[in-house]
């Protein structure tokens, strides 16, 4: 009897990478007829890396590909690779195989985002084997941040002193214990100042129309309530307190009407002062100006003051703000506020009502913010991230980002920074 031959093969070919190869090697298996079952390609530092499935055409009335047929087109192959000085190799490929193979291409799928400043292999071998010791595969590695000049770096300059990195996993597979698998991921972005994002692969992932945004530590470094502290000279008493209401300790709104009780007295003209000094989180201009570019809408919901608010919506462009408006009279704060209380759960149902407004599902919403009272509107966004947050926040959100700027969110969407420098967003 004589053994099947199978008729699938994969071809994988390396080498320096020159014009017209893919032509060139194509054109030779179509001289045979063959069906292409899968391609793959990438180039690093001008070296490629290419890879192709094929199956010839049956030969023998169903029982499989000559093997003379398939001797001539690898031997064709052979001499075109020799002549262009490329690495050659191949492989058959059972139908038993070939098919489960295709079998696997339901199962659940998923994206990993590294975020460095700089990327290491021990970041990568890290990673790579938290997905390996959850069952997982990865079937793609891109790198989605721009490529870095050494002598930039030698440099110092300020622009690379804030430098980011970012590489994109695709993975597939279905771990046991999700929550164990994004525990792991967070003790590794501990040792090795390195965030990980790890989000299901689904059509909303790239197709988000609406950001919400806490104001304080997360569009700027700073509390707000703390500097008017500061100017009204009981600073310390309220940073306390601040941070204790941030971490989750405190009642949110007992917190907040006991430190605003401390303002009472303090001059108007201190607002405006405070104003114009407000320290920008590093990222948010070139993400909120890349939002806008691509048609996102954007809200600031804040557990701070409206005043502060509607500054950072003149100057930034956002689109809706919600906060707490200071209460004055004759120029005075008077150490109450006006209206409701904007606390995590006014937060969320906030942005339940914008995104009614806009039509636009919850799946395609993210939400940032760094504190406990932040957690209501994570936990309702599509996304939910955690930026430069408190430990138990970071826990508890989905997402958390610590080691770069606001605008490594981007990387998030699956934007590389070639799809970015292609919309020539002015700055």
């Amino acid at each position: 009897m004589h053994k099947k031959v199978s008729n699938i093969i994969l071809i994988n070919v390396t080498g320096r990478d020159q014009p017209g190869l893919t032509s060139s090697i194509t054109t030779i298996m179509a001289n045979y007829g063959l069906e292409i079952l899968d391609i793959g390609q990438s180039v690093i530092h001008d070296t490629l890396t290419w890879g192709i499935l094929v199956r010839l055409p049956d030969q023998t009335s169903g029982h499989g590909a000559s093997a003379a047929v398939a001797n001539r087109m690898l031997k064709d192959l052979l001499f075109h690779f020799h002549e262009s000085d490329l690495q050659f190799s191949y492989q058959p490929v059972s139908e038993e195989d070939y098919e489960h193979w295709v079998s696997e291409q339901g199962r659940n799928r998923y994206i990993l985002t590294l975020l460095s400043r700089n990327v290491t292999a021990e970041q990568i071998a890290r990673v790579s084997g938290i997905t390996a010791a959850h069952g997982l595969n990865i079937d793609h590695i891109a790198r989605l941040s721009g490529r870095r000049s050494l002598h930039n770096d030698n440099k110092r300059d300020k622009k690379n002193s804030r430098r980011s990195s970012c590489l994109e996993f695709s993975v597939r597979g279905t771990a046991p214990d999700q929550e164990k698998l994004r525990a792991d991921f967070l003790n590794l972005t501990a040792d090795l100042d390195a965030d990980v994002a790890f989000q299901e692969d689904s059509i909303y992932r790239r197709n988000r129309r609406l950001v919400v945004f806490d104001m304080d530590s997360t569009l700027i470094e700073a509390e707000v309530i703390d500097l008017l502290a500061e100017a009204a000279g009981v600073g310390e008493q309220v940073a306390m307190i601040t941070e204790r209401a941030m971490q989750g300790e405190l009642d949110f709104n007992d917190s907040f009407r006991e430190r605003l009780a401390m303002l009472r007295g303090l001059d108007e003209s201190v607002l405006a002062d405070i104003a114009r000094q407000l320290p920008l989180t590093e990222g948010v201009e070139t993400l909120i100006r890349t939002l806008r570019s691509l048609g996102y809408r954007t809200a600031i919901l804040s557990g701070g003051f409206t005043y502060f608010a509607c500054y950072l919506q003149e100057k930034l462009g956002i689109d809706y703000i919600h906060a707490n408006e200071l209460d004055m009279v004759d120029g005075k704060v008077t150490g109450l506020v006006k209206g409701d209380v904007v606390n995590g759960e006014r937060k969320a149902t906030l942005l339940k009502q914008i995104a009614a407004e806009e039509g636009i599902s919850l799946n395609q919403v993210i939400a940032v913010g760094d504190g406990a009272n932040d957690l209501p509107m994570l936990s309702v966004a599509g996304l939910g991230i955690a930026f430069r947050a408190k430990p138990m926040v970071k826990q508890s959100a989905r997402q958390s980002i610590s080691t770069l700027g606001l605008d490594s969110i981007l990387y998030l969407l699956g934007f590389s920074e070639k799809d970015l420098e292609s919309l020539n967003v002015p700055d």
